[in-house]
């Protein structure tokens, strides 16, 4: 072979090799497929007869951070949502007035406004409605709305936010909407996920980068559930827990025999700070979370057909685990508007 065809031969050969890790590389990295669009979030769905403005967000703000929605006035909205943790808490159960047991792990708040319906069974179509269940259950605040405006009445800082914000004086209307104006402003938005599919090379460790490519892979099916801007189809599942705890789940709602241990699929952005984890917050770690899945759940559990073993390796779960750290907002946790 000539040195001319040698050379040639040997470029063609280098192309070819090169047009084939390229395409294999794309195979295997869907991450740099992904397209940020599909990551944005619309605008905020405010009812037309509950907008925004800084009067009913202010109004809003001070009823979540005041324990008199409470019975005894000990706890608040925050005492369970706490901004730091991403308006969730950091215990299994957070207890009630009256050291009364909890009987939830309290989800987060984050992007809230999203939810097309509310509460672990979907049983509550708008925040508004929602303000009421903790307000009334005897194992959270115990107490009655009515009664709540009475005492916001006596206060004339409340008096004079409820006009200022709505034109009335303290009632259920005012407490339910400046409670929803508050909690649809909870936007986060703003991760190393966030920041690196909008263009940002360097916002996500190398790590984390294998952990996404392993999420939206067809081999995890994690967006099987967890999809779209907030990371959950908003779905009802079972997700092969235990089934001894006792909560019976979406079928407390519907009474579908099917719906039995079934619960609205939680988003996960931020879920690095929610912890612990499930319903019942059976799970310490987003590790055990993940092993729980690689697993493919409890054998005692419900059956879901979504839910199989995985197979994952040891760096495999580290990289998934470094995945969903990378959905932390630390802006929005962080964020002046939730100093109280």
């Amino acid at each position: 072979m000539g040195r001319s065809s040698f050379c040639r031969y040997s470029c063609l050969l280098g192309g070819l090799v090169l047009l084939v890790a390229c395409l294999r590389k794309d195979v295997r990295t869907p991450v740099a497929r992904l397209n940020a669009s599909n990551f944005a979030f619309p605008e905020v769905p405010y009812t037309l007869e509950n907008q925004y403005t800084p009067e009913r967000f202010a109004l809003g703000k001070k009823l979540f951070f005041d324990p008199i929605l409470s019975i005894d006035s000990t706890l608040s909205c925050a005492s369970c949502h706490k901004p730091s943790l991403a308006f969730s808490d950091s215990v299994p159960f957070s207890p009630g007035v009256m050291g009364r047991p909890g009987t939830r792990n309290a989800p987060s708040l984050a992007n809230v406004a999203f939810h097309p319906y509310f509460l672990k069974e979907g049983g509550v179509p708008t925040l508004e409605m929602q303000v009421l269940v903790p307000i009334q259950e005897h194992n959270e605040f115990a107490h009655n709305i009515v009664d709540i405006a009475e005492q916001l009445k006596k206060q004339p800082v409340y008096v004079s936010m409820c006009q200022d914000a709505y034109g009335r004086a303290p009632d259920a209307f005012t407490i339910t909407r400046a409670l929803g104006v508050f909690e649809r402003a909870l936007i986060s938005n703003n991760s190393s996920f966030d920041r690196y599919v909008q263009g940002d090379n360097t916002a996500m460790s190398k790590k984390a980068l294998k952990g996404t490519n392993l999420f939206f892979s067809d081999r995890v099916g994690c967006t099987n559930c967890h999809s779209g801007p907030n990371f959950t189809q908003y779905a009802f599942e079972t997700n092969r827990s235990d089934t001894t705890d006792g909560d019976i789940g979406r079928i407390r709602f519907s009474k579908i025999p099917a719906d039995r241990f079934h619960f609205k699929v939680p988003s996960l952005r931020n879920v690095e700070l929610t912890a612990p984890y499930m319903h019942d917050g059976r799970l310490a770690t987003l590790e055990d979370v993940v092993e729980h899945y690689n697993g493919g759940g409890h054998s005692r559990a419900a059956p879901n057909d979504k839910i199989k073993p995985l197979g994952l390796s040891k760096h495999e779960v580290v990289e998934l685990v470094a995945f969903l750290h990378s959905l932390t907002d630390t802006l929005f946790v962080q964020d002046p508007r939730w100093e109280y």
